[in-house]
């Protein structure tokens, strides 16, 4: 992961650059001492984490930054005022370290970081055919026949799929492995869920049963999910007019 340091103190950013030395998944592209230099770095060069303070001299803070920026990389606040932890989140940052920054906070940061930088780029890998997917679980890819995909459940950054004899977690978000797919027996009912249709046992009003798990259904998925899968194949009895 490309990162870059931003702080207005020396010693801080001296310290920082020691720490990110220590982690072989990290690679330290620059070091800016004001929020304005670091703007225009991120405006011409690739980056995948900054490690941000927020007070700094200037006119631009480092909340400030991040706000300029139309697609931020992932942010870890480094700073010595802790008052500033709940904007700070609202901005949807990995992680808040307070000053001084202790080594075991730190590694938990950045292995908090690389966790959403793998679910964010992780790829499902398909076969010519279609009819297979590779994803990654335990260390290892798993080629997984799309015909034994039973349904997908989202848990925040991570997916567990479940097929007829298995289950494999994967670090990846459910909108990036449904995107992905790209197969029409697939279907997402709810923010949670995915489901392979040719396993639909029956539909209710709650959920949708696969095998004998009931999915829960959606309320904003409900009527496009009832339009596309059931009522082009409902047998419905016919009405005869009277003579």
């Amino acid at each position: 992961m490309k990162c870059i340091i931003v702080d207005d103190e020396p010693l801080a950013r001296e310290g920082m650059e020691l720490n990110v030395q220590e982690m072989d998944f990290l690679e330290l592209k620059g070091q800016f001492g004001d929020a304005i230099s670091a703007y225009n770095y991120l405006m011409e060069n690739e980056v995948d984490l900054m490690f941000l303070d927020i007070q700094m001299p200037g006119e631009m803070t480092g909340l400030d930054l991040v706000k300029a920026l139309k697609n931020p990389p992932l942010v870890i606040f480094t700073t010595a005022y802790p008052e500033y932890a709940v904007e700070g989140f609202e901005l949807d940052v990995v992680d808040y370290l307070v000053k001084p920054i202790r080594m075991q906070r730190f590694i938990q940061a950045v292995n908090k970081a690389k966790e959403k930088f793998e679910s964010e780029h992780a790829e499902v890998l398909s076969d010519d055919d279609g009819n297979y997917i590779y994803i990654k679980a335990d260390r290892k890819f798993v080629r997984l026949k799309l015909d034994d995909i039973l349904y997908i459940k989202g848990m925040k950054d991570y997916v567990m799929v479940y097929t007829k004899n298995s289950r494999y977690m994967t670090a990846m978000n459910i909108k990036t492995i449904f995107n992905q797919l790209e197969h029409p027996s697939f279907v997402r009912i709810s923010k949670s869920y995915i489901i392979n249709a040719d396993y639909i046992k029956e539909v209710n009003q709650n959920g949708v049963m696969i095998g004998d798990e009931e999915i829960p259904l959606g309320k904003t998925y409900k009527e496009e999910f009832i339009d596309k899968f059931i009522k082009g194949r409902l047998i419905q009895r016919k009405t005869t007019k009277a003579s």
